[in-house]
């Protein structure tokens, strides 16, 4: 039975920059592999985004969406790095905003864990492509690989730089497509993360060593990213609040990598952790709302609002978290992929908040 206590503070707006995002509880970016080789929205992204929009989240983060070619996980990713990927991605947009929510992309560069099959075909996201059989080669901060995936060369600063104006670029076309906000992927273990991590990285020029140096392309890409995005508009960060192994991110690291966003310009942390290593020792531990005490301690430090994600599985628990100042928001996974009008279980009468065609239902 859906629960008929009243909506609180997580369904109240949240102002950033030029952007009212009508509630607090928000869709988090799921990678749904259904793209074509040339990384353009399918069918299937209309038919799966849709719904959520009409269901009420406040803001939909379409999945993390690769930078370039070379930049995608596996074949089937969702790009934006050409004007053709931007338009096509304006169904998505325009569909996701006229149904009452804030259209907003996750930009990917994947580094050593790209080229893999996608997770239901072979060893799925363990599965290395290679070459010859239309996978390409991988670069990352050190020569060290994701588990069995393959063996990635050290970038060179000519890489660093591409990656840099790929943000960029990417950023310009997320604009052009109709996206109102843009989130930076620097979690999950993808390129960005592996250059803030000691357990990935170990460069001994100005991008490694020490933390600053680690911080380095990430922050790089912030400025980039935030300089080509119009000033109304938003930029959020995917930051790894730690990575649950030794020798790897803390939250003390995550801290001043918060205050040097921050400083850069970045309007949202958006709070994850783990997923670096292929090691069981080091994936977040089963815990409901994992991540919030951590997004709670970013928050202060870098004065930044946040929006924690993963094992948060209910409204109540959404509710919850704002309601006591924990977040500003809260995002959304596998309960939005089990239930796309999750966010209106808790109004079933309430005809201002479902769609008129659903009205004969209520």
């Amino acid at each position: 039975m859906p629960s008929t206590e009243l909506p609180g503070q997580e369904m109240n707006p949240l102002r950033l920059r030029g952007i009212t995002v009508p509630n607090r509880v928000w869709m988090s970016p799921m990678a749904q592999y259904a793209a074509g080789p040339d990384g353009m929205p399918a069918d299937w992204h209309l038919a799966h985004y849709g719904p959520r929009a009409v269901g009420g989240v406040g803001l939909v983060m379409v999945e993390s969406t690769a930078v370039g070619p070379l930049h995608r996980t596996t074949s089937a990713d969702l790009g934006i790095w050409t004007e053709e990927q931007a338009l096509a991605h304006r169904r998505l947009t325009s569909f996701i905003a006229g149904h009452g929510a804030v259209p907003a992309i996750q930009l990917l560069a994947a580094g050593r864990k790209g080229s893999h099959q996608v997770p239901w075909e072979g060893a799925g996201q363990n599965g290395p492509v290679g070459a010859a059989d239309g996978g390409w080669d991988l670069f990352a901060p050190s020569a060290i690989p994701f588990g069995d995936l393959a063996m990635p060369r050290e970038a060179s600063e000519a890489d660093l730089d591409e990656v840099v104006a790929a943000f960029a670029q990417a950023t310009r076309m997320a604009h052009l497509a109709g996206y109102q906000a843009v989130e930076i992927h620097a979690a999950h273990g993808y390129l960005l993360h592996q250059f803030l991590s000691p357990l990935a990285n170990h460069r001994t020029d100005e991008y490694g060593g020490t933390p600053q140096n680690r911080m380095r392309l990430p922050l790089r890409v912030a400025r980039a990213v935030r300089e080509a995005l119009p000033a109304d508009k938003p930029v959020f960060v995917r930051v790894t609040a730690t990575d649950w192994i030794g020798g790897g991110i803390t939250i003390e690291d995550a801290a001043e990598f918060g205050k040097e966003l921050a400083a850069a310009g970045i309007d949202l942390l958006d709070v994850s952790s783990g997923v670096l290593v292929r090691d069981a020792e080091a994936r977040p531990p089963v815990r409901d709302g994992v991540n919030v005490g951590f997004a709670t301690a970013l928050k202060e430090a870098s004065g930044l609002a946040v929006a924690p994600v993963g094992q948060i599985s209910d409204l109540a628990t959404a509710r919850r978290i704002v309601g006591d100042g924990e977040a500003d928001a809260v995002l959304m996974g596998r309960p939005l992929l089990r239930d796309p009008y999750l966010a209106l279980r808790d109004r079933p009468a309430d005809k201002e908040a479902w769609p008129v065609r659903y009205h004969r239902a209520l």
